[in-house]
């Protein structure tokens, strides 16, 4: 059995540049960097000032194709997402995916169906499943700590970003370039996170603001409702304008509520079920609980811990903390948001896949790439975490 991992990096951006310094580090142990590939020129000759004794190639097919890893790491433009971790999953190759899955929930489940079938290893990076607030709410809510869930709500406005940010790429903030807004660039791992912990929703509708507070085509803004299948209701707001912003996640259940803010997370358990104190007490007497703060460790590995996870599963069978598979429910929920806010209706979901698809036909075509300003070097590693 080979205790060695030699994976190739997609995509020479800020991302990819960042998890190849982190595995030539020596931070994910079993992982090797093998091989790059970036079609800009810019970034081939910094890599071959920086990091010459790794091999270069000039497209990702080539990398792919040619080389001899065992994986991918894929770090490129969204609409680029699909057709690269199909090809090297029917090349034989591991792939490991930057979020968002896709741009299109329709293209997702292309990829999906070659992943169910691929006898490797596919996985999305969505680190902050590794954050240990994140996984104590979701394992909490699976245990029955709260009950039947009755009310979800979060805002996430600490994604804020400057004009600069956007004018830093032609393809930033367009249709044709990204795909979307702050849903698809920065709200994915938030998205991924509310159905993780919450479950899928059944009904969405939302209202995205395009271009509110920046000079752009997509979303900056939006607000969104949903409806759960068992009568449960949600609400989630994100902005790139708020200051100061706020990260609060609120889910409130028959037996108490969470609340997971300021990096802490907090309960409170009712001493009654809500449920049975309606239905048995008097006037406006209102059930009693107690407040807990939930003591976390300090190991939130992040995107590390996704590639360390990533490299044992391929090695010894670990568990895939974050299947690439399951990278579609996040994007269901932004493409319904979209279809909602189009529509300016309710949508259920799943979505009518052909009828996205259809409308973003129609954004793409009237989308304009900009002149870039400076130099597009932002990365959105950091924000609302």
């Amino acid at each position: 059995m080979a205790n060695t991992v030699r994976i190739g990096v997609i995509g020479m951006g800020n991302m990819g540049t960042a998890h190849a310094k982190s595995i030539i580090d020596g931070k994910v142990p079993g992982l090797e960097l093998a091989a790059m590939a970036d079609i800009r020129a810019t970034r081939r000759d910094w890599v071959q000032e920086n990091m010459s004794e790794y091999p270069w190639y000039d497209s990702a097919e080539d990398l792919i194709k040619k080389s001899d890893v065992d994986a991918v790491l894929i770090a490129v433009p969204h609409y680029e997402h699909v057709p690269l971790s199909i090809l090297a999953l029917e090349q034989g190759k591991h792939v490991l995916l930057e979020k968002p899955i896709s741009v299109q929930v329709s293209e997702a489940r292309r990829l999906n169906a070659v992943a169910d079938r691929a006898e490797h290893t596919f996985a999305i990076m969505f680190n902050q499943r590794t954050n240990p607030l994140y996984r104590r709410m979701r394992q909490m809510i699976m245990d029955g700590e709260l009950g039947a869930i009755k009310r979800t709500n979060w805002i996430i406005t600490t994604w804020y970003r400057t004009q600069s940010y956007y004018d830093s790429g032609d393809w930033r903030a367009t249709w044709s370039g990204e795909g979307g807004g702050v849903l698809l660039n920065q709200c994915p791992h938030n998205l991924d996170l509310w159905q993780w912990i919450c479950g899928m929703p059944n009904r969405v509708r939302a209202f995205c603001h395009v271009g509110k507070w920046h000079d752009i085509e997509v979303e900056d803004d939006v607000t969104a409702y949903v409806e759960y299948p068992d009568g449960g209701t949600g609400v989630f707001v994100t902005s790139t304008a708020d200051a100061p912003g706020t990260n609060r996640l609120e889910i409130v259940g028959d037996r108490g509520k969470m609340i997971c803010e300021n990096d802490q997370l907090r309960i409170c358990r009712l001493k009654v079920d809500e449920r049975e104190f309606c239905r048995t007490s008097q006037g406006f007497q209102q059930p009693e609980g107690e407040w807990e703060v939930i003591e976390m460790g300090d190991d939130n590995p992040q995107h590390i811990g996704i590639l360390r996870n990533f490299t044992r599963h391929i090695l010894a069978g670990e568990p895939l903390i974050s299947p690439g598979q399951e990278g579609i429910n996040s994007l269901m929920l932004s493409n319904a948001m979209y279809l909602s806010s189009w529509l300016d209706k309710a949508v259920e979901l799943p979505i009518d896949d052909e009828l996205f698809d259809q409308h973003l036909k129609v954004k793409i075509a009237g989308s304009k790439r900009k002149v870039a300003v400076g130099s597009d070097t932002i990365t959105d590693v950091k924000g609302s975490f």
